[in-house]
């Protein structure tokens, strides 16, 4: 029996399937979520098994007693899996600022707060999993999502590295890159309003958040069937380092790294030539 500590607990979400998953195969699930009321009707069925936190993963200290809660209640945990995050859209130069810091408090700095506290433990046990929830725009960067893809692009760098210095702690690090799917992540554009600063940009914008409101509800994926093909690669020997989820976020991801390559081939002399010559 492994214990779970699970955040961004919202219904329709990410969390909630992973929750779901890990209770069918008889695990103990910590999940958090701001809103715990939400989730008192579903977590009553499993008793015990089941601890609901609310938590605000951009407040340091909720983090720290959230994970010394599920920590002190289950006696360790056994896989983190970093799910809460959202994307705010606007233009590089135009997003307020106020929006661009919340962003990379939400998407990054929340989720290198919850790994190093839940780390400590996990590196005395000598085990562990770490499942950090990316996005294909973290590979492949999104028009009028620039900061979100940003702060994803660091999520992907930062798991990248962490994976190779747990690796002999005991403790695996798994990155997942959804693309479209059908969770309640974006339902909100249809209630936000425009907020860009620089005119010249709006209808961009205009064009992404109707592209976005549009989409809600006909994404392609399915995070039941996401969440099923994570577990199963993590149950793989060796696991992949990262896992793109979706029809769609493959095609773009695969073809994003082609193009790159061939940007980059092009410029291979002028690369070599910015070395010393041989010899000096």
């Amino acid at each position: 029996m492994r214990t779970w500590f699970i955040t961004g607990g919202t219904p329709g979400g990410f969390g909630m399937a992973y929750a779901d998953a890990a209770l069918e195969t008889g695990d103990r699930v910590a999940l958090t979520t701001r809103r715990p009321e939400e989730l008192r009707a579903w977590a009553r069925p499993y008793g015990d098994r089941v601890l609901v936190l609310p938590l605000d993963v951009t407040d340091a200290a909720q983090v720290r007693a959230a994970v010394a809660a599920a920590e002190q209640r289950f006696d360790g945990i056994d896989v983190l899996v970093n799910n809460a995050g959202r994307g705010w859209y606007g233009s590089v130069e135009g997003m307020p600022e106020d929006a661009v810091r919340r962003t990379f408090e939400l998407n990054f700095f929340a989720l290198v707060s919850v790994t190093r506290a839940v780390l400590p433990g996990m590196r005395e046990r000598r085990h562990g999993w770490i499942v950090n929830m990316s996005s294909l725009a973290g590979l492949h960067a999104v028009t009028g999502f620039g900061y979100y893809s940003a702060a994803k692009h660091a999520v992907e760098a930062a798991t990248a590295v962490l994976r190779e210095e747990v690796a002999p702690l005991g403790i695996r690090v798994l990155a997942v890159e959804p693309g479209p799917f059908r969770t309640n992540a974006f339902a909100g554009f249809a209630h936000e309003p425009l907020t860009e600063t620089v005119p010249a940009y709006r209808r961009m914008l205009q064009d992404v958040r109707s592209a976005m409101i549009g989409q809600d509800g006909k994404q392609p994926g399915d995070p039941v069937r996401g969440v099923r093909a994570v577990i199963a690669a993590m149950a793989e020997d060796p696991p992949p380092r990262r896992l793109v989820l979706g029809s769609d976020a493959y095609d773009t991801v695969t073809s994003t790294l082609r193009e790159t390559m061939t940007d980059i081939a092009r410029s291979e002399t002028a690369a070599r030539a910015a070395d010393f010559p041989p010899g000096r």
